[in-house]
């Protein structure tokens, strides 16, 4: 089977075929299938390998390795026997429809701004590519506007093997220098590329493109967007969503954004009259607290650690020279915050993680974290060391 005329070279669009099987031993992968001829794309390029079954061996992974089509089975196949290969057309198809549009957008970023294509990858739900320069943000919707009119224009798609003469004097995006058999791919008037990968035969058959975000990437570009099928599955689970937040929030789905923003201002309005219910309560138990043998300590049910933090510095600022601890009940201990005027303050907080399982830290007067132990243990620790 000479390469590059492989049958999903000669006939992208083939689902289904018959070859003989060349060879078959058992690898890593399963069992590598080599065949007489294929229309199972190999990956490469960018683009991942096809799926399928050959007879009733299911075809896992495709890949080139030198000048053989490696099918990766479940299942041996018999060396002489022919076999009947099946694509997973939906698979094959929606790489075909995302391959071609990626070009169209390649080619037409490099028109207007000779950004190179420095890195592409063709994920399940979604195309990234890399551009070499930083497309203004601003410029996004205008190209994404072009892509499309390039789609519903169905431009036919050329594919050639120039010699090598030719080749010198034609134009064409490459990542590399190339030589001898050299596959290249034109979109008239768009993109003309060497690539190994499989097109469709009209821009018409991509159906729409969409970009769904761009921002700036090690000093060019990395562009996310979804075309074909891939685009309207995209399409079907964003609108889904999106009639699930509207129902939410009772508003029309191109109110949500709105309807959004309200509900965090009403919350955060919620918040703010709870922290101030909650600083009234905190100083309340305060204005009832004495310290005993320079100690101060505060068990208090579902304090939160800013609000264990906030109490024990309102509690330092009453009693400054003396030990305060504050503590509230987690599942199997305590949060804690400790605050306190002595110097070994960190090295004595080492010790209490020590006796009482606990974890955290601090500086500037004030410590933080868990104890993984019982109430008694704590109140009694935590008394033994900052009693005077």
């Amino acid at each position: 089977m000479e390469t590059m005329q492989e049958l999903f070279y000669r006939d992208p669009y083939a689902r289904e075929f018959s070859a003989t099987v060349t060879a078959c031993r058992e690898g890593k992968k399963g069992f590598e299938v080599v065949l007489s001829d294929t229309a199972f794309y190999p990956e490469g390029g960018g683009q991942p390998s096809d799926e399928g079954t050959l007879g009733d061996a299911k075809v896992t992974f495709v890949k080139r390795i030198g000048s053989e089509v490696v099918h990766y089975t479940d299942k041996p196949l018999e060396v002489g026997s022919t076999v009947t290969g099946k694509l997973d057309w939906d698979r094959r198809f929606d790489n075909m429809q995302n391959h071609t549009c990626e070009h169209i957008f390649s080619g037409l970023v490099h028109q207007k701004y000779k950004f190179e294509n420095v890195g592409f990858h063709m994920d399940p739900d979604d195309i990234t590519v890399d551009f070499s320069g930083e497309i203004p943000m601003e410029a996004i919707s205008e190209l994404e506007k072009l892509v499309n009119q390039a789609i519903t224009q169905n431009i036919d798609l050329k594919i050639e093997f120039p010699s090598e003469e030719v080749l010198q004097a034609m134009e064409y995006r490459s990542k590399k220098e190339l030589h001898g058999v050299v596959r290249i791919v034109t979109v008239p008037g768009c993109d003309r590329c060497a690539c190994c990968g499989t097109h469709v035969r009209h821009s018409g058959e991509i159906g729409m493109f969409k970009i769904l975000d761009a921002s700036k990437h090690r000093g060019g570009t990395r562009v996310r967007f979804v075309a074909g099928e891939r685009a309207r599955r995209d399409y079907d689970w964003r609108v889904k969503e999106i009639a699930k937040v509207s129902a939410l929030f009772s508003a029309k789905p191109n109110e949500i954004a709105k309807a959004a923003e309200n509900f965090i201002e009403e919350g955060k309005a919620k918040d703010q009259k709870t922290a101030q219910r909650t600083d009234r309560y905190l100083q309340f138990v305060a204005a009832g607290l004495k310290p005993e043998n320079g100690v101060v300590t505060v068990f208090e049910e579902d304090l939160t650690p800013f609000e264990l933090k906030h109490f024990a510095g309102m509690l330092k600022e009453k009693f400054p020279s003396d030990a305060v601890g504050v503590f509230s009940s987690i599942d199997g201990g305590f949060n804690y915050v400790i605050a306190s005027s002595d110097p070994e303050l960190t090295k004595i907080s080492k010790s209490l993680n020590g006796q009482l399982n606990g974890r955290g830290g601090g500086r500037d007067g004030m410590v933080q974290g868990t104890y993984r132990a019982d109430k008694s243990a704590v109140e009694g620790a935590f008394r033994e060391t900052f009693s005077k």
